[in-house]
């Protein structure tokens, strides 16, 4: 009897994990090592899984998260995502330090992807605070400083040295190393950085200009994000065209307070303006 009534549970565990993955459609499978401990586990699933969306199984023997989910409409990588932004490193993404800090004392575990002992953290924030502020800016100096030759292209209307401009932004964007970035940037950066890609190369596959601008306008809205927590050394300008696209509007980033519409070029070069300067 006692055999039966075990037999009986485990085939009902069974059923409903597969009903549970049976409600997620189109769904693809994907493996990766998450870090943490036997205290993480619920947190680690709970961060990761989302309704009908995706679904995690995390081992805290081997590490390795078993995430599922609905391919055509999220992918493995925001699923990693939001575990990093809830304190969880992986091999793929690192959790910002600050959300690390946050885990409850029983949660935390040893950092092995970001080995930074208590007194190499005092040296490093001791005598290198200058160096560090420099790399900092470095790293998201070059992305901005792109995005900007691409808006004076189409300032000019000139299509062919925006694509090639892309190019060059979409480069910087890629090679952003996320360790070297402090922990405000690293956040929205993992926000972003998915889309920031997408922006840059569509705007390189465009057809023609007016394609150019419509990803420009959603690539400059995730710039803005990231320009708002970046250390840069000079101020930028968050303008507003409230023309573009048929009356629904656009904002761009400039290094001058001057209007040049990016949008409409020199068609109507002085629409819009100046809504916020970024220090």
């Amino acid at each position: 009897m006692k055999s039966n009534s075990i037999i009986g549970m485990a085939i009902m565990i069974l059923l409903s994990n597969v009903n549970s993955y049976a409600q997620i459609k189109h769904a693809q499978t994907s493996t990766m090592k998450v870090f943490g401990n036997t205290a993480s586990e619920q947190m680690i699933e709970k961060a990761g899984s989302g309704g009908r969306l995706a679904k995690v199984d995390w081992n805290g023997d081997t590490k390795m998260a078993t995430i599922t989910y609905d391919a055509t409409k999220t992918s493995a990588d925001e699923v990693l995502k939001r575990i990093a932004l809830a304190g969880f490193d992986s091999e793929k993404f690192l959790a910002p330090d600050d959300a690390y800090a946050k885990l409850a004392k029983e949660s935390q575990y040893v950092r092995t992807l970001k080995p930074v002992s208590e007194h190499q953290h005092h040296e490093h924030e001791t005598h290198s605070t200058t160096n560090n502020s420099s790399e900092h800016g470095t790293q998201l100096a070059l992305v901005t400083s792109r995005y900007f030759v691409v808006k004076d292209a189409l300032v000019k209307d000139d299509a062919k040295t925006s694509a090639a401009s892309a190019q060059k932004l979409l480069d910087a964007i890629q090679a952003v190393d996320m360790n070297k970035l402090s922990s405000a940037e690293h956040t929205v950066w993992m926000k972003v950085m998915n889309n920031l890609r997408k922006d840059a190369a569509d705007m390189t596959k465009a057809k023609d200009i007016a394609g150019q601008r419509l990803s420009f306008a959603s690539l400059s809205n995730n710039i803005y994000a990231l320009v708002k927590v970046a250390k840069l050394e000079t101020q930028v300008y968050y303008q507003h065209c409230p023309m573009f696209n048929d009356g629904k509007g656009g904002h761009w980033l400039s290094k001058e307070n001057g209007v040049k519409n990016p949008f409409f070029g020199a068609k109507m070069l002085s629409c819009g303006s100046t809504v916020e300067t970024i220090n």
